[in-house]
């Protein structure tokens, strides 16, 4: 069955985070209009300027200003990529709303199909990668790791999912609704449910730049990420105490047998190797638990997840 187009607001919103991407605004804003028009799909885009420290927010400024539909939000500093897509998602005024990567990674062409879906009656349109893409190995390989372990602790199949999404409002305003400070959008999606399907895409080349996403910054984001959204690293502690007891129960049946039968020998190497091998294990779960306890702290102290320095085009 398809929605009833409301008249009083646009029934697309698209967001696009960008963060030093001055070079593709102008392109991203050329390639959906282009596409949007083309398929007289009445829209608004939403430049969401996560503290960029090169022109990124200016382009923005000169597009708003001779195009009513293009609207823009500039964070005081870098809040990161998932406050972006929050911050976009509250100003949005659509009845469904689009996030895709403002380096035109996402295909554009694919809107027509998911707003066709969402038409249908599907209240999420999930884009799922095909292909990654012309990534690095190692890229690929820590990718794949952590979407094993996310749809491991989540309970959703995440290893090829994006931020390339179309969602309803019903879904946008259980997203919002949510109090926590460092949301995972690919997971939150998935967890709240709705009607959804998937279209699969190949991941484009970039339209310019290169990635703002370093190897130490994709290690951040998926800790970040992972101990946001799940538990499962501190069942983790309890399977390495659980490993050292067996462990302990073994070398104690091992050292009585000796002793009683008189070929203990004399030595520290097993009592130091056993001191260096819990140790570790005890910091590392005390590591573990540091970052629940952090995690904890932030959101308790329930800072605004970002802080907006200017708006044009609302």
């Amino acid at each position: 069955m398809e929605k009833e187009q409301k008249t009083s607001r646009p029934p697309l919103s698209v967001i696009l985070p960008a963060y030093n991407e001055f070079d593709n605004i102008h392109p991203a804003f050329e390639q959906l209009s282009a596409v949007l028009d083309g398929a007289a799909i009445p829209y608004e885009l939403i430049f969401v300027d996560d503290g960029s420290d090169d022109q990124t927010y200016h382009n923005i400024q000169i597009l708003s200003s001779s195009h009513p539909q293009v609207k823009g939000i500039r964070f005081t500093r870098n809040f990161g990529k998932e406050s972006a897509i929050f911050a976009g998602l509250e100003a949005a005024s659509g009845d469904c709303c689009l996030v895709m990567d403002c380096d035109m990674q996402h295909p554009p062409v694919l809107i027509p199909e998911m707003y066709r879906l969402w038409q249908e009656g599907y209240e999420i349109v999930e884009g799922v990668k095909a292909s990654r893409g012309n990534e690095n190995i190692v890229h690929t390989l820590c990718a794949n790791a952590f979407y094993r372990i996310i749809s491991r602790a989540s309970g959703f199949d995440m290893a090829k999912a994006s931020d390339f999404k179309l969602l309803d409002r019903q879904a946008v305003d259980a997203l919002l609704s949510m109090p926590e400070r460092a949301p995972f959008f690919r997971a939150l999606s998935s967890w709240i449910g709705f009607h959804s399907i998937s279209v699969p895409f190949y991941v484009q080349e970039r339209e310019a730049g290169v990635s703002k996403w370093s190897a130490w910054k994709l290690v951040k984001y998926a800790i970040r990420n992972i101990t946001s959204f799940s538990g499962a690293p501190l069942q983790f502690v309890t399977l390495l105490g659980w490993i050292m007891f067996l462990c302990s129960v073994g070398l104690g049946i091992q050292s009585l047998y000796r002793y009683f039968t008189g070929t203990a020998l004399e030595g520290f190497t097993t009592v130091i190797l056993l001191q260096l091998l819990i140790g570790s294990i005890l910091m590392i779960s005390l590591g573990i638990i540091g970052h629940y306890i952090s995690r904890i702290y932030d959101e308790i102290k329930a800072r605004p997840r970002y802080l907006i320095s200017k708006k044009c085009g609302f």
